[in-house]
């Protein structure tokens, strides 16, 4: 990690100067100032946080000492923002919705929807203690009984959120439930033919097989997050007083807070649960994933339960028909190849910022081709 850009705009020369690429830090302090005094303290520091794969995430410090805060914010990629994607209003709604819930986020404070300030909308949230898992170096230092117990924390949290009244929370006109699963082939499907830019074998068939054989979507109408996986969870671990580290950690693990609600919306659960095991089973257990940003540290290959087991969890929480996951993983196979395409794509057109991204279109391949195989056993 680099050390923080500082920036002073009283005295600072500005954000060319070393700001992370995507911050303007004086125009940051001059909206701040105006919008929301409490957080204009200077000097303002920023560093890129890395892992995130599509929105920019930042740490912001605001003042020195005793009297500084540190605090997050959100904004879309640089270049090649796709129509629909990115919706900052939307992941700063849905935040702010669901604190008193159940279900773990960070407070919302503040949102711009003037692009004018730093090139796109932005929103800032409270920064949250916990750490995000997202690679071998990091599950791998657990115990048998952490990565369980993480894993099932994973799914509750989950369940809890699907459990979540739309309504109750003021978020019935957050989506359109009705054709949710037939919309989201045609979403994707156009969002492929945004970000394609080289041959990509059997994506276009598994594209005509998922619409033609579109599920009628029993459990639709609940808040789905559109990319729930493990590395979007904040947690903590305590230590595994087992002499084995297979007995359990009862209470020792906690989600601190969900992330990156970019693609949530009202629709089918079964959603969540189908690309969530097309992390796990697919990506988790693939040659072609090992190392890989998407997918490394995730699955039984790290040691974590199969996903057979994650969904017994969570079917035990929830109030939702599982019932056969087949076209769903189809479904999740096929966005996350057009999500990891348009990565590549943005990563040819030198518009990623930090590391990891020179791989993400090897998945594209091994996605299609489990996409095919899920779809057809249907």
């Amino acid at each position: 990690m680099t050390d923080p850009a500082v920036v002073d705009p009283r005295t600072g020369p500005g954000a060319d100067a070393g700001a992370p690429k995507g911050l303007d830090l004086d125009r940051l302090a001059t909206y701040l100032a105006a919008h929301r005094p409490e957080l204009a303290a200077l000097p303002l520091r920023a560093r890129l946080i890395a892992g995130g794969k599509s929105n920019l995430t930042y740490a912001l410090r605001v003042g020195e000492g005793a009297t500084g805060r540190e605090v997050v914010l959100r904004r879309p990629p640089l270049g090649h923002v796709l129509a629909t994607a990115h919706d900052m209003a939307r992941e700063h709604r849905i935040i702010s919705a669901l604190a008193p819930t159940a279900v773990p986020v960070p407070a919302a404070l503040l949102l711009c929807p003037d692009p004018a300030v730093l090139g796109a909308p932005f929103y800032l949230m409270e920064k949250v203690d916990g750490e995000v898992f997202r690679s071998r170096s990091q599950t791998d230092a657990l115990t048998a009984g952490q990565r369980r117990d993480l894993a099932m924390a994973m799914m509750d949290t989950l369940a809890d959120l699907h459990a979540v009244d739309p309504a109750a929370v003021g978020l019935a006109d957050f989506g359109r439930p009705e054709g949710f699963l037939g919309r989201q082939v045609r979403r994707w499907a156009a969002q492929l033919d945004q970000s394609r830019s080289r041959p990509l074998p059997g994506i276009d068939e598994l594209r005509a097989a998922l619409a033609g054989s579109v599920p009628e979507g029993a459990n639709a109408g609940r808040i789905v997050h559109g990319d729930y996986r493990l590395d979007n969870l904040l947690a903590t671990v305590g230590a595994d007083p087992s002499a084995d580290g297979t007995g359990g950690t009862a209470g020792a693990v906690s989600v601190r807070a969900v992330l990156d609600w970019e693609m949530a919306t009202l629709g089918d659960p079964l959603a969540d649960l189908g690309l969530l095991l097309t992390y796990w089973d697919v990506l988790g257990d693939s040659d072609a994933a090992a190392g890989n940003p998407v997918a490394d540290g995730l699955g039984p290959r790290a040691g974590f339960p199969a996903g057979a087991e994650l969904i017994e969890r969570y079917a035990g929480r929830a109030d939702v028909d599982v019932g056969p996951l087949h076209w769903h993983v189809a479904l999740g196979c096929f966005k996350l190849a057009v999500i990891c395409e348009g990565i590549h794509y943005r990563h040819t057109l030198g518009q990623t910022l930090g590391g990891g991204f020179d791989r993400i279109g090897d998945m594209v391949a091994p996605l299609v081709e489990h996409g095919l195989r899920a779809v057809r056993e249907q």
